[in-house]
């Protein structure tokens, strides 16, 4: 009686699992234990993971925006030249080497205006010149024994030079340029100028208070027409300036 049930008492059960796995998970058995928790570290974005490409983009950027700019103000200042070209051009009718020669040959004409022409007495340093005569086209100086042959022709200059300082001063033939109209300049042919007779200009002591006359004398092509002859009272003097056309 003792092994017997009561009535209402539940009876035991036998051991399901014996000899068998317990059924998976979903399939009504327990939930398996959760994994440890882990920190996993936060994911940097695209950029903080790709300094060096970062980089490297913000330069050409930057660049690109600097070229940009560049490229536009060059345009700009391209176009207000070509522009600013354009109307001097159309405005005077020449173009800008045109206008340069032209000033130029103006200032060359004014000057000629300005320069003293013959028999006009000029100063420079000590000595006071005045250019009397031109001659030109002269093939042959001195006399039948003693003479000199020009290469292309001689222009003979008469000048007469007085020294209006207060000391000896040696004028000298060698300092003073003739100018023809090519703006060529010539010195003077100090050989020739000593077959000309009673002619010490070419190298001569004036003291103060004297007055010497003379001829220069040039060797020049023969189709050069002189203009203008610089005259000095020595070769570190400034100069004057004798106009031959007046």
């Amino acid at each position: 009686m003792n092994n017997e049930q009561r009535p209402g008492t539940p009876q035991p059960q036998p051991n399901q699992w014996h000899g068998q796995q317990p059924p998976a998970y979903g399939q009504g058995g327990g939930l398996p234990p959760a994994p440890p928790y882990v920190n996993q570290p936060k994911q940097k974005n695209w950029f903080m993971r790709h300094k060096v490409l970062t980089g490297i983009g913000a330069l050409l950027l930057v660049g690109g925006i600097g070229s940009a700019l560049g490229g536009g103000n060059k345009g700009t200042d391209a176009a207000s030249d070509t522009s600013t070209s354009s109307t001097s051009v159309g405005e005077s009718g020449a173009s800008a080497p045109a206008q340069a020669a032209s000033s130029n040959k103006a200032k060359e004409t004014k000057q000629e205006k300005k320069d003293p022409g013959l028999n006009t007495p000029v100063r420079d340093g000590k000595f006071e010149f005045t250019v009397t005569k031109v001659q030109t086209g002269v093939k042959t100086v001195g006399d039948q024994y003693l003479n000199q042959q020009a290469q292309g022709q001689y222009v003979l200059i008469s000048v007469t030079v007085k020294n209006i300082g207060d000391k000896p001063q040696t004028m000298f033939d060698s300092n003073q340029k003739l100018t023809d109209a090519q703006g060529r300049q010539f010195s003077p042919d100090s050989g020739a100028a000593i077959y000309m007779k009673n002619n010490d200009i070419w190298m001569k002591e004036i003291n103060p208070g004297n007055t010497l006359s003379g001829t220069l004398v040039y060797d020049m092509p023969a189709d050069a027409k002189p203009v203008k002859l610089e005259l000095h009272d020595s070769m570190f003097s400034g100069g004057t300036t004798v106009s031959l056309t007046k």
